[in-house]
């Protein structure tokens, strides 16, 4: 079997596609992983992301499955699992070999695999847009640091644009070393060596990120907490249910959640 080592990018995944396609390798497993073990018998072959070659393939699939299909595609590719990558490929060796639509035949592995990958994507993407908060930085930037389990920073920009046209912020990813910039006008991708901060720190820094929290963001911090103690009842207070809505790994997040 034939196993594809692409740069873990979309274009290199589509490119990967339109190789097996023009090679008729169909039987194939892929990899982001240069240094993955390979069978005896396997030909481990690197493929070069192609910008034609994945457009070709992408304007394909658009063709050929729904939007929300397509939708699906990429929220799945963000979850950066291999597994998902692996659907993904089969997802489009299957799309292209039926003349009839097969997007949504849930009986076929790739199909089904695509799905689930793209509904564990979305739910992230929906507890990062509720959970994500921001503290002011004394330049007037609002920051927020976030690790989510996917990359959803692309998925997540229009949310926040439309919500918080009034303010620069900055969403930073620290396990991936990205962020999303909003500068008034447009957002931009940037990319930074940040260390973690901690929540109670006044300030963070590292080689080249550093900020320096507002005066008034402590004593923000300190009102949101004592307004949440003030409105919870203790005697109806139900962790269990309440772990099932907010998940731990996500009170990093919430100013009411910081001890």
């Amino acid at each position: 079997m034939a196993r594809y080592c692409f740069d873990g990018s979309m274009t290199g995944l589509l490119s990967c596609i339109f190789r097996a396609f023009a090679f008729k390798e169909y039987e194939v497993s892929v990899t982001a992983n240069p240094h993955a073990q390979n069978g005896l018998f396997d030909e481990f072959i690197h493929v070069a992301s192609n910008e034609e070659y994945g457009q070709r393939v992408w304007q394909g699939l658009k063709q050929k499955i729904l939007s929300a299909s397509l939708r699906a595609f990429y929220f799945a590719f963000l979850s950066e699992q291999e597994q998902a990558c692996q659907n993904l490929f089969d997802f489009a060796v299957y799309v292209f070999q039926n003349q009839h639509p097969v997007d949504q035949d849930y009986g076929h592995a790739a199909v089904i695999g695509m799905s689930q990958w793209a509904k564990q994507v979305g739910r992230e993407k929906h507890r990062m847009e509720a959970f994500v908060r921001f503290k002011k930085c004394k330049d007037g930037l609002f920051l927020s640091l976030v690790k989510p389990d996917f990359n959803v920073l692309p998925i997540i920009t229009r949310h926040f644009k439309e919500r918080y046209q009034d303010q620069a912020w900055l969403i930073y990813d620290e396990p991936r070393q990205y962020g999303i910039y909003y500068d008034l006008e447009q957002v931009h991708q940037v990319e930074m060596n940040a260390e973690a901060i901690d929540p109670q720190a006044r300030i963070g820094h590292s080689q080249d990120f550093s900020i320096e929290l507002d005066d008034e963001e402590v004593l923000y911090d300190q009102l949101w907490k004592d307004y949440f103690q003030s409105v919870n009842i203790q005697a109806r207070l139900n962790m269990k249910l309440h772990i099932q809505y907010v998940p731990k790994r996500y009170w990093r997040y919430m100013n009411e959640k910081v001890l």
